[in-house]
């Protein structure tokens, strides 16, 4: 939305890419497709160099086998590419930080596993601009995040309610709690920048979702414009009923032909402080990811279809972000009416 300079973005990708500890000597992969901006790669280019890296770009041709590609869900196995190419994974293995400036990413592939075990840190970025820059993360990120995913870690039951309706309980127990903080500076990790975020991967969970209006569901990137509400049984989802948008899910589900679309994946809550719910309603849909509303401080995130810790891989894969949520993890708000609780 607003006019950058070149060097604005070589400013913050370097910031980043300090984040993400790239030292003198290290090496680094920046991976784009065709469709990838260039001004993205110019600027990862530039602040590896700036950190004293050495660095290599890749381009790869794009493209996954996704059955829906026009829903740009980052689900399934990734680009044919690389799945197709030992040599591009090999490179991949070998490099010290991968920076992802491709479209599908790697966030719910196999292969990134296999990357990851070689040791190598992959940060993912896909978003507008200034979406970037406006929530560039702090160091101190990632110990507010690392505290919440004590908090689950050590937790049976998650329970979430809203004045919409929404009343849902979530058993934590092999539930694998994770993070997000915006940038990747532990051997082995993947992050997405921007995000702010404590997710986990239950199993079993039931209730009911109700999404209000102005909930936002992705990657359609639109707002919910009347009550939706989703019967959820055993961490599946039973029925959903109410409007157009209603409609609409159920059609996705049933299109998708995927035994795992009314499945829920990973639920969590937000806490960066500077996204701003409303990027969805100001941006071209091609213009951005969406992470102003995954990782909005205070929402509740949930989604269906992948889900790594029980084996499941399908394309399948909505997030949807609510907010006005209550959250309590084993008695304990984190969440208080779609406010983060004090630390």
């Amino acid at each position: 939305m607003f006019d950058l300079s070149s060097a604005d973005l070589l400013d913050a990708f370097t910031r980043e890419l300090r984040l993400c500890k790239v030292r003198e000597g290290e090496h680094v992969v920046v991976l784009s497709e065709p469709g990838s901006r260039g001004d993205y790669v110019a600027a990862a280019f530039g602040a590896a160099k700036a950190c004293g890296a050495h660095v290599i770009a890749a381009t790869v041709p794009g493209g996954s086998p996704a059955p829906m590609p026009s829903t740009h869900t980052g689900a399934g196995p990734g680009l044919l590419s690389v799945l197709n190419d030992s040599a591009a994974q090999d490179l991949l293995k070998s490099a010290d930080l991968v920076v992802d400036l491709t479209r599908e990413g790697f966030i719910h592939a196999p292969v990134q596993q296999e990357i990851r075990r070689a040791g190598t840190r992959i940060i993912f970025i896909c978003d507008a601009p200034d979406v970037l820059i406006r929530n560039l993360p702090n160091a101190n990120d990632k110990a507010e995040v690392q505290e919440g995913v004590d908090l689950l870690t050590r937790s049976s039951v998650m329970h979430v309610t809203s004045d919409a309706g929404t009343d849902l309980t979530v058993q934590l127990a092999g539930s694998k709690p994770e993070f997000q903080c915006g940038f990747a500076d532990d051997p082995g990790r993947w992050d997405h920048w921007p995000s702010t975020m404590v997710l986990c991967w239950p199993e079993i969970s039931d209730g009911q979702l109700v999404l209000d209006e102005g909930d936002i569901l992705l990657p359609f990137k639109e707002y919910v414009s009347s009550p939706v509400t989703l019967e959820v049984a055993d961490g599946h989802i039973e029925k959903v009923s109410g409007g157009a948008q209603a409609r609409m899910l159920s059609t996705f589900f049933d299109d998708a032909q995927d035994r795992w679309a009314r499945s829920l994946s990973h639920m969590g809550w937000g806490l960066m402080r500077t996204a701003d719910w409303f990027a969805t309603a100001m941006y071209g849909k091609d213009e951005l990811m969406g992470m102003d509303a995954r990782a909005f401080a205070g929402n509740f995130l949930w989604s269906t279809g992948p889900h790594p810790v029980l084996g499941r891989e399908s394309y399948a894969h909505l997030d949807i972000a609510m907010r006005g949520c209550t959250v309590s993890v084993d008695g304990t708000e984190v969440v208080t009416a779609g406010t983060l609780a004090d630390r």
